[in-house]
């Protein structure tokens, strides 16, 4: 097997992701961002390449030796409608969409990976290169294993890496059983009447009823959960049919709720129904709830996050590899895999002075490509070791 140029392939990663980033595309409209990612795994020379998996999901297979065992590597493909404000020759040509996530950054240290594997080798089995979509909106890898993803191409354990504003270059970091949350959203609708700003007794307006609301639904956490149980809840919009001397009749609220257990989702569900029904009667407005639950919690596997660790500090050294104390409170797709099969998802530092994820002058610190790509093929190495 040939050694790659670790330099050489850091500089064609950086042209990679630079073009990615600078051809966005949103969920489940990944054609041009997969036809990319399709044609660098033959140009590699992958024994298979499927393409259309899930919508316009990509999965690579590579084969070395004759071991039995195989293993998922995932990236998320996907970008956000977000206007990018930065100035740098690479940003968005796509109006409206850029990768304020770093999606583009994950799909192309999973490609460095693969070109590092199928040139090098050094393990003994069967590695899949997921490259999924609609990652941000929580439906790619549902869509995935609805198109038969693990009977199609069966894998025993998986791994995935998301970048990390705040986080050094050069730093990873995950952490055993939860996470990341799962996210819930919620709209709740308050119907009254609405009428003349200057006479509020005629009517029976909403606006009131709806401030009044937001307000109650802060208790769910502070007063209706135990203190021993981590919960979110959040109003993200308050929305009406009102105008600057009109008092409005329909009043919408919006937001989500994040949480680590089905039990604590569920108990955050009837709590906000009984607050929203007892608001609305105090009110007397109507009230309608609708609950959905959009991404479930993401939960590692205690012995393959030991695994991750381990073959991380190859690549970022003893001290670059820190196991997080508290799990963090943001969602990811990710999840769904793991419902399926055992894995570890982690953390890689895009930069302390990084823009926040989802930030219109966010961009993926390239310095990072390496590091992630290493990462990739050292887990493989480790957990596909030749006998």
């Amino acid at each position: 097997m040939a050694k790659l140029d670790h330099d050489a392939l850091q500089d064609e990663m950086t042209g990679w992701r630079r073009q990615l980033h600078a051809n966005p595309e949103f969920g489940f409209e990944e054609k041009q961002t997969a036809a990319f990612v399709a044609a660098k795994l033959r140009e590699f020379g992958l024994d298979d390449v499927a393409e259309g998996v899930g919508g316009t999901g990509v999965v690579g297979t590579l084969k070395r030796g004759s071991g039995n065992r195989s293993i998922a590597l995932r990236a998320d493909m996907d970008a956000l409608r977000i206007t990018e404000q930065g100035d740098h020759a690479h940003r968005s040509r796509s109006p409206g969409v850029m990768h304020a996530c770093g999606h583009d950054g994950h799909t192309t240290m999973l490609l460095g990976a693969a070109k590092l594997l199928a040139a090098e080798g050094g393990f003994d089995g069967t590695v899949r290169f997921l490259f999924q979509p609609a990652e941000e909106w929580g439906k790619g890898a549902l869509a995935m294993l609805a198109d038969g993803l693990l009977e199609r191409f069966p894998f025993e354990e998986i791994y995935g890496l998301h970048n990390a504003p705040g986080l050094a270059v050069g730093r990873f970091k995950t952490r055993a059983g939860p996470f990341m949350s799962a996210e819930d959203n919620f709209e709740i609708v308050l119907r009254g009447v609405g009428g003349h700003a200057a006479r509020p007794h005629s009517g029976n307006e909403v606006l009131v009823a709806a401030c009044a609301l937001v307000t109650n639904l802060q208790t769910i956490v502070s007063r209706r959960l135990s203190p021993t149980d981590i919960g979110v809840v959040s109003v993200t919009e308050l929305l009406t049919d009102g105008t600057r001397n009109a008092l409005p009749g329909l009043a919408r609220i919006l937001g989500d709720a994040r949480s680590f257990r089905p039990e604590i989702s569920a108990e955050i569900e009837k709590q906000m129904g009984i607050i929203v029904e007892g608001t609305a009667l105090a009110y007397n407005v109507t009230a309608e709830l609708t609950y959905t639950r959009e991404f479930v919690p993401l939960v590692n596997d205690d012995a393959l996050v030991q695994e991750a660790a381990t073959a991380a500090r190859t690549v970022f050294g003893e001290g670059g590899v820190a196991i997080a104390r508290e799990p963090m409170t943001g969602s990811e797709d990710f999840a769904r895999f793991l419902e399926h099969v055992p894995g570890c998802f982690a953390y890689v530092g895009n930069g302390e002075g990084s823009a926040p994820l989802h930030n219109p002058t966010y961009d993926f610190n390239d310095e990072g490509l390496i590091h992630g790509a290493r990462f990739h093929a050292a887990i493989t190495r480790q957990r596909l070791r030749p006998a």
